[in-house]
């Protein structure tokens, strides 16, 4: 008996570093969780990086209710009790520190019908066709973040390097989303090539406060000439914008289209299912090239509205 309780008592202090980590764990979360918070609230902290853009002005639609955007279908928002959920609970699983990435050297230019892709890293592709190099959501930093010490980071390097890239003529941003709109890498191309961006409605202030004029503001379904053989249209995508911490959808989210005359390329952006993609083929036509998005899929329960997962896009395309 009198062994059964020792052996009792040497379990319990067995376990008891367990929970001491646990709660260490618990309190470190809640600590990063609030020390964000408070450091996402202060501009001069943040030397202006969570710049949060004023409304944007405009007439009201079926997707602008005169101070923000919004999805015309449910768009599953969550609240911080499902945020918390998710975060407490992430199975991110085995991530290497760092994989080395075969290196590819584009061709300075792909004349006529012929069509090159690149795939850079995330979103980030280079289009290559009809004489042109179009990149969307270029990013090149190490980190997608406000922050130069914390917030993700890349773990593998880009598959071109900044310096192999060819003259880049055309940048599409499909939103506001920190790994989608990289400042540091957009301003470095605009200082090297001044390539024509065109991006959502509302964006253009994040640019300009950069240094970066002339960005083309675009509304769902508004097309734009490039020149003679090139329209870029943008296109409706389920998603969402923030940048700051009072911008929440203040800004407009969506995909391309450029068109040339061999046919639509269709680069989707971020997005979930929509009942657009239809209506996208019935409008575009049927795309030479369509770029959709697999990432951030799990757990489905929280992702799903914002987010396509691979059985998504093999839908998307039937």
């Amino acid at each position: 008996m009198a062994g059964a309780q020792r052996m009792k008592r040497s379990i319990r202090k067995r376990k008891a570093p367990r929970r001491i980590i646990r709660k260490r764990i618990t309190r470190r979360g809640i600590l990063t969780l609030l020390g964000t918070a408070i450091m996402l609230n202060s501009e001069l902290l943040l030397g202006g990086k969570a710049y949060s853009a004023p409304p944007y002005s405009g007439k009201t639609t079926d997707h602008f209710d005169g101070t923000r955007f919004f999805n015309p279908e449910d768009d599953g928002s969550h609240g911080f009790k499902e945020f918390w959920k998710w975060f407490t609970n992430r199975q991110q699983g085995p991530w290497p520190k760092w994989v080395e990435t075969p290196q590819t050297v584009p061709p300075e230019r792909v004349d006529g019908a012929e069509l090159r892709l690149t795939y850079v890293n995330h979103s980030t592709f280079l289009i290559q066709t009809r004489g042109l190099n179009i990149l969307t959501d270029p990013v090149w930093s190490y980190r997608v973040s406000p922050f130069s010490f914390a917030g993700p980071r890349r773990h593998r390097s880009p598959g071109v390097t900044f310096e192999n890239l060819p003259p880049i003529d055309i940048v599409l941003i499909s939103h506001n989303h920190y790994d989608h709109m990289d400042m540091p890498t957009l301003k470095k191309l605009n200082k090297k090539f001044r390539p024509k961006i065109y991006t959502g409605l509302g964006c253009s202030h994040y640019l300009k406060r950069n240094g970066i004029d002339g960005a083309v503001e675009m509304d769902w379904w508004d097309s734009a000439r490039f020149n003679d053989e090139t329209v870029i249209t943008f296109l409706p995508a389920r998603h969402f914008s923030q940048r700051g911490t009072s911008d929440r959808n203040k800004t407009l989210w969506g995909g391309f289209a450029v068109t040339t005359p061999e046919g639509p390329i269709y680069f989707a952006g971020d997005t979930g299912m929509t009942k657009y993609f239809a209506e996208i083929r019935k409008k575009i036509g049927s795309p030479r090239l369509a770029l959709l998005p697999i990432g951030a899929y799990k757990p489905r329960w929280f992702m799903k509205p914002a987010h396509t997962s691979p059985d998504d896009a093999v839908d998307i395309h039937e």
